[in-house]
């Protein structure tokens, strides 16, 4: 084969290689499209998709953490002194939830169902017996009954059921009443004429094996970003308790499903019954839960932040003169006009100066931030911590003395609803994962071997042309016979004849060699 044959065979093989690695590119790209298809197909709320049965009833074990401020300085505080306030807990239950009532609608592109929720007291994570632990804290009911009371006759009737029932802006009870209910005097009084005022009040009351209404999902059978968005909430598509229409907004999921493929700059929307709102979080950082990858999602502080720092927070105002700092949110038009305030705990993200009223609080990020982390490729929670905390805005009030020297946020509890993926569910993701990777991977697997193919025959061809080069520039000699001592004979040239001679042998003449003896 000649040189420039050589070469043409040459030139052939790598543009064959390249056009092979071209080819694995486009359909790796292929099937990582189709790879993402598939996922989008499979995470859908219909019945027979991966994700269904576990959506219905996660498996694994979810806690909620109850944690009280206990007040010990009231005489001292109700005189205008700081409160001090000592955190007792957790109080620890399992929390058991699935979908009641579950039934496709919409030709499968929505799902209708309530979320059930049940507790079960765990006494191994607890600090103590709720039954018996006492907690003095605001007296919750009179403060709702007194920010209700407008006008001359009302105030005066509220100070006469005051001072019939003994009750006290303070009380001490059980934490066990504190959060599944106790029967209080002044709600048992007013009852009497207002039959639709429950006489029972508690924090938790009527949540344990309750729900908090019908939710219509989007399935994402029609577009995969639509997964678990919920689109009615007891039967409205928007909300009434606040003065405008984006405050009013039902946007993202439950907080119990997201989309698959998920982006790290977008921000991930969660409607809260218990907040009474839309919240939104943003990617913070990558981590990792039981060898699954994760993206950590968490509330910035403009999503509580004060009208002046966030504009758009301003329809989250009861009114124009009741339009709290950053870090807080008056809830009371969906807790039945009763002076109740979210924030997270211990004032987290809050203004400095609602923390440096009470001593006692102490915000730290570790303990008292909000999280999700989301597997990006499945949606799938692997970790979460739901914290919130509830205080009582406790003010001067007209008519009622005893509250003249009052004007702060008072903590009363506050809450960790965690979950961490179990063994069995972090093993479905991983193999799922697994395949997800090796089919998305496998053309660029084939592109590499290509590669590297392409590598070695070049490799060997640089080395096939070098040992060519290296043979033709091997000079052939002839070669020199030296005589030694033992030689018997020797040859020399007869003649100049010889030495002109082109045949070189023709004519030699062998002389012996002379006897050194004789």
């Amino acid at each position: 084969m000649t040189r420039r044959s050589c070469a043409v065979y040459a030139v052939g093989i790598i543009c064959a290689h390249l056009l092979v690695i071209g080819i694995g590119l486009f359909v790796a790209q292929t099937f990582r499209t189709l790879m993402h298809n598939r996922l989008k197909k499979e995470i859908v709320l219909v019945e027979g998709s991966r994700v269904f049965a576990s959506w219905k009833t996660p498996p694994p074990p979810v806690y909620m953490e109850f944690f009280f401020f206990n007040v010990t300085n009231v005489p001292e505080f109700l005189e205008g002194a700081k409160p001090v306030l000592n955190q007792v807990g957790p109080y620890t239950y399992r929390e058991y939830r699935y979908k009641d009532n579950v039934s496709m609608v919409e030709n499968d592109t929505m799902v209708s169902a309530y979320n059930t929720k049940s507790f079960v007291f765990m006494r191994e994570r607890s600090v103590g017996d709720p039954a018996e632990d006492n907690i003095t804290t605001v007296n919750i009911p009179l403060w709702a009954v007194m920010s209700k009371a407008k006008g001359f006759m009302k105030v005066t009737m509220a100070n006469f059921m005051i001072s019939a029932t003994g009750s006290q802006l303070f009380i001490t009870r059980s934490v066990d009443e504190l959060l599944w209910g106790y029967e209080d005097p002044m709600l048992s009084r007013i009852s009497q004429s207002s039959p639709e005022v429950e006489k029972i009040f508690g924090l938790m009351y009527k949540k344990n094996g309750t729900n908090d209404g019908e939710f219509v999902y989007h399935t994402g059978v029609q577009n995969y970003m639509d997964y678990g968005r919920v689109e009615t909430w007891k039967g409205q598509s928007e909300l009434t308790f606040w003065s405008t229409e984006q405050s009013n907004s039902i946007n993202g999921s439950d907080g119990s499903a997201f989309h698959p493929l998920l982006d790290k700059n977008e921000r991930i929307y969660i409607f809260t019954p218990d907040l009474c709102r839309t919240i939104y979080m943003e990617f913070e950082k990558d981590v990792e839960v039981n060898g699954i990858p994760a993206y950590r999602f968490t509330p910035p502080r403009s999503v509580l932040a004060s009208k002046e720092e966030n504009p758009a927070n301003e329809g989250f105002c009861v009114t124009p003169q009741e339009c709290l700092g950053t870090g807080l949110l008056k809830v009371s038009p969906c807790r039945k006009g009763a002076p109740v305030v979210a924030s997270f705990p211990h004032f987290y993200l809050a203004d400095d100066q609602y923390p440096d009223a009470i001593e006692g609080m102490s915000p730290q990020r570790e303990h008292h931030q909000t999280f999700l982390d989301l597997n990006p490729t499945t949606g799938v929670i692997v970790r979460a911590n739901k914290r919130a905390q509830i205080n009582i805005l406790l003010s001067r009030m007209s008519g009622f003395p005893k509250t003249r020297n009052l004007n702060t946020v008072f903590p009363v509890m506050f809450l960790n609803e965690s979950v961490v993926i179990d063994d069995a569910s972090a093993a479905k993701v991983q193999k799922l994962l697994l395949i997800v990777t090796l089919v998305s991977n496998f053309p660029l697997i084939i592109v590499g071997l290509g590669v590297i193919m392409l590598f070695v025959f070049i490799i060997l061809l640089l080395r096939a042309r070098r040992q060519k080069n290296e043979v033709k520039r091997i000079v052939f000699t002839k070669p020199t016979y030296a005589t030694s001592a033992e030689d018997d004979t020797s040859y020399s040239p007869v003649n100049d004849k010889e030495k002109d001679d082109p045949q070189n042998g023709t004519y030699i003449g062998l002389t012996p060699k002379p006897d050194p003896q004789a």
